[in-house]
């Protein structure tokens, strides 16, 4: 009997394992795809705050540190420009890894503007989000960008599918 309780305790802990891990996906997938839909409708403080207060997003050379930067660039005459005249931030769904309180995300982005009365694609990238859990949540500790353009380091951004994966610099 001991060792049927053994068991069953065990298959419980294990069921609650992976029923976190798949909230904890579902979470980070939600996360990622509300980027979108708030950069676009201009929620400066709201994409912010998907981020960690001292996250890092940083795109071909661009580089934002902490929330205030990242709602200086969705509040700054250039996003500001693409709003206006039309734009969509589309995430693909996202590989996502989780380690513990770690983990890690990768895909794709396109950013699509309208233009002389035609939707065209701007720009797509290669995207790994770095996230951590703390007490709101999931947060995003360093999002990391590469168009996709034939450059080196927009695939290997891509094949780093894992919290120990080195991204591409």
């Amino acid at each position: 009997m001991a060792e049927e309780s053994t068991d069953l305790a065990e298959r419980f802990a294990a069921l609650e394992g992976r029923l976190r891990r798949l909230e904890d996906q579902q979470e980070i997938a939600r996360l990622i795809a509300s980027y979108g839909p708030l950069v676009d409708s201009g929620s400066a403080e709201a994409v912010a705050d998907r981020w960690e207060v001292d996250g890092t997003y940083e795109v071909d050379g661009w580089s934002m540190n902490g929330r205030a930067e990242i709602v200086a660039m969705v509040t700054g005459a250039t996003h500001q420009g693409w709003i206006e005249g039309g734009c969509a931030h589309f995430l693909g769904p996202a590989h996502i890894t989780v380690e513990g309180d770690e983990a890690v995300a990768v895909g794709h982005s396109l950013m699509v503007l309208h233009n002389g009365g035609e939707f065209v694609v701007r720009r797509a990238t290669a995207n790994r989000w770095r996230l951590r859990r703390g007490p709101a949540g999931w947060r995003v500790t360093r999002r990391t960008g590469r168009v996709l353009d034939g450059r080196e380091e927009s695939p290997r951004l891509l094949a780093a599918l894992d919290p120990g994966a080195v991204e591409a610099e």
